[in-house]
């Protein structure tokens, strides 16, 4: 936020699930969208660009199609929107849970990975801070709730708004860096008009585990769709 805020007014909130916003009603993915067109409401937020990780993309994806012409540039880091792939997602699903399963049994953070455990043990640790103070529900309770109507491939190329793809290349949770096509392909190949980032040796946290060559992608991108 301090790098973003020297040319941008910036805003971040909690999704709902995430202190210090409160857990609501029980998870339902379907109202992430809502929860932003209603503070861009109330903040009269008529335009903006809008940077979403992981779960964020969901409510970042959604409301970039609700609202087109208020969006002038979106970024999409460690997901997919929920963006129906078809079925050539279904073995990246499959490698990504087995994947996933791996780290937690060897009590791994899944949005990390193993890498970062090893090599940025420091930084890893303190990940795992901010995550126990940020938590009001179990996440993988919110990842098993009900998903929104899934966007397609159509929908989303008829977007007339710049997107920037950015996935690490050992994501375990969207698991792009598979031999064959994972995630980040299968979205380079359905959207060629949008752009990809591929970061080597990085996992699901791209702004966290490599904040400063993430920064000035994005940086980069918001300069060039202002």
């Amino acid at each position: 936020m301090p790098t973003f805020s020297r040319g941008h007014t910036c805003v971040t909130f909690s999704q709902r699930w995430f202190a210090p916003s409160s857990a609501g009603a029980a998870p339902d993915l379907g109202v992430l969208t809502d929860d932003v067109e209603a503070l861009a409401g109330h903040l009269g937020l008529e335009r903006m660009a809008i940077v979403a990780q992981s779960l964020g993309g969901i409510a970042g994806l959604g409301y970039s199609l609700r609202h087109p012409e208020r969006v002038s540039a979106l970024v999409m880091s460690g997901t997919t929107g929920w963006i129906d792939l078809g079925a050539a997602a279904g073995p990246v699903h499959a490698e990504s849970q087995r994947l996933e399963a791996a780290l937690v049994a060897d009590a791994i953070h899944p949005a990390l990975g193993r890498r970062l455990a090893l090599e940025q043990p420091e930084l890893f640790s303190l990940y795992l801070a901010i995550d126990r103070l940020g938590t009001v529900v179990d996440k993988p309770a919110i990842r098993r709730s009900n998903p929104p109507p899934r966007p397609s491939v159509a929908e989303v190329a008829a977007l007339a708004t710049p997107i920037l793809w950015v996935f690490g290349e050992e994501d375990p949770i969207t698991a792009p860096g598979l031999t064959g096509p994972g995630a980040g392909r299968l979205v380079a190949q359905a959207l060629p008009q949008t752009r990809l980032e591929m970061l080597p040796a990085t996992g699901h946290s791209p702004y966290f585990e490599r904040a400063a060559r993430f920064n000035e992608l994005v940086l980069d991108f918001l300069a060039a769709n202002p």
